[in-house]
C-alpha cells in the first residue's frame, strides 16, 4: 500500500510525505508511483492507543463473555483505536478470573488489537472508589495480582492501586517489576504519593478524578506525579474535567499526558439504563452516573477525546501524541509511532478530523 501526499505525523509534528507499507512501514518520504490512496489535504497519524477502556456497544470486559470481545475490537477500530488495554472493574476474584481467561483466549478476526489488560482495582480506596463497588474492594495483595495475571496468560500491562492502603508500598515495589503501576482512586497526600512513585509507580489514573484536589499547600497525587516524572491520564469528555484544566494540565505535563476514553458499555449506544461492575448506571445526554448521581466513566471514544481537546485549545500535534505515542510508551507497547519498520497501524483523517480510513497491521478495515 502506498499513500501519497499526506500530512504525516512523524515524531511530534506533521510533515508532508508519502508512506508505503505492507504489514509494517517500509518507506517514508517522496516516493515514486501513483499510489493506492491520495491523501491530499488529509492527516495520516498513528492508530490511537486506549489504555483505559472498560467497554462499549453494550459489552464490558469484566463480563468474561468471549462473544462480546469481537464486537469491542470492531468498535475500537471503527472509532480510530488500533490497540487497547481491556480494562476491568473492582470485582471479586471469582468474577475477574473468567474475565482474564476470556481476554487471554481472544483471537480477533479483524478489528483493533487487544494489547493487554488494565486492572483498575480491586486495590483501591473506599473513600475515593467513585463508581467502583465498595463490597468488592481488596487490600493491595501481590498474590491476588499474580493469580489474576497468570489467569490472563501474563497479559496485565497496567494496575491501579491506592498507595495509602495497608501493604501498598511493598505491592508497588514488587509489581513494578511486572507491569506499569499507577496511583489512582486514592486519598494519598503528597508525601504518601511520592512514596508510591519512589517504590516504582510511574503513572496516575484519570488525574483529578478519584484523588484529592491539587491545592497550593496540599498538592497531593497531582503534584507528586509532576515531581516524580510520572505519566498521567485525562478523561476528556467535557464532563469529568473542565477545558481550562485540560489546557493547564497539558502545559504542565507536556508529553507525559495520556488521553483515555474510560468508556463504559454505553459508548456507541443511546441514552438509557446500563450496568457497571454489578451496579446500575443511567446515561442521560451522554453522561453516565450511578443512581445516586456519582459520575461514572464516559460514553466517548478516544477519537472523540482528540477532537474535544483540539476544540478546547490544544494543538492537533499535542492531541495526537497524547492519544497514541504517550500511552503506548506509558505501558511499554510497540505501538503509537509512525516509523520505518514499525507496525502499520494508521489512521487517515480529513481536515475536520473525520475518520476516512483505518489500517491495522497494514490491512484496511
Amino acid at each position: 500500500m502506498l499513500i501519497k501526499n499526506a500530512k504525516l505525523f512523524l515524531g511530534r509534528s506533521f510533515t508532508q510525505a508519502d508512506i508505503q507499507f505492507d504489514r509494517t512501514i517500509t518507506a517514508i518520504g517522496r516516493l515514486p508511483g501513483q499510489g493506492d490512496l491520495d491523501a491530499a489535504g488529509c492527516y495520516v497519524i498513528p492508530g490511537l492507543v486506549d489504555i483505559h477502556t472498560h467497554g462499549a456497544v453494550g459489552e464490558d470486559f469484566s463480563d468474561g463473555k468471549p462473544s462480546g470481545l469481537q464486537p469491542l475490537a470492531d468498535y475500537y477500530a471503527a472509532s480510530g483505536v488500533t490497540s487497547f488495554l481491556a480494562t476491568t472493574m473492582t470485582l471479586k476474584e471469582e468474577t475477574l478470573t473468567p474475565a482474564m481467561h476470556a481476554i487471554r483466549d481472544f483471537r480477533p478476526n479483524g478489528g483493533a488489537k487487544c494489547a493487554g489488560i488494565h486492572l483498575e482495582g480491586p486495590f483501591l480506596s473506599y473513600a475515593k472508589r467513585g463508581a467502583q463497588a465498595a463490597e468488592n474492594l481488596h487490600r493491595p495483595d501481590a498474590a491476588l495480582f499474580h493469580r489474576l495475571n497468570e489467569a490472563s496468560g501474563g497479559r496485565v500491562k497496567l494496575v491501579t492501586v491506592a498507595c495509602e492502603e495497608e501493604g501498598a508500598i511493598p505491592f508497588i515495589r514488587e509489581l513494578s517489576q511486572v507491569c506499569t503501576v499507577s496511583l489512582g482512586h486514592t486519598t494519598a497526600d503528597y508525601d504518601t504519593a511520592m512514596a508510591g512513585f519512589q517504590a516504582g509507580a510511574t503513572h496516575a489514573t484519570h488525574l483529578y478524578n478519584g484523588m484529592p484536589s491539587f491545592l497550593h499547600r496540599a498538592p497531593g497525587v497531582i503534584g507528586a506525579a509532576f515531581d516524580a516524572g510520572a505519566s498521567v491520564e485525562l478523561i476528556c469528555d467535557g464532563l469529568h474535567i473542565h477545558p481550562s484544566v485540560i489546557r493547564v494540565t497539558s502545559r504542565i505535563f507536556g508529553e507525559r499526558l495520556n488521553l483515555i476514553s474510560d468508556s463504559l458499555r454505553c459508548a456507541g449506544m443511546p441514552d438509557g439504563d446500563y450496568e457497571l461492575g454489578g451496579q446500575p448506571i443511567v446515561v442521560k445526554n451522554h453522561k453516565a452516573t450511578l443512581l445516586d448521581g456519582t459520575l461514572a466513566g464516559s460514553s466517548i471514544s478516544l477519537l472523540d477525546a482528540v477532537r474535544n481537546v483540539v476544540r478546547f485549545g490544544l494543538s492537533l500535534e499535542a492531541a495526537v501524541y497524547a492519544a497514541s505515542t504517550a500511552p503506548a510508551q506509558a505501558v511499554g507497547l510497540d505501538a503509537g509511532v509512525i516509523a520505518q519498520g514499525r507496525c502499520a497501524d494508521l489512521l487517515v483523517l480529513d481536515e475536520s478530523l473525520a475518520l476516512k480510513a483505518v489500517f491495522v497491521d497494514g490491512q484496511r478495515l
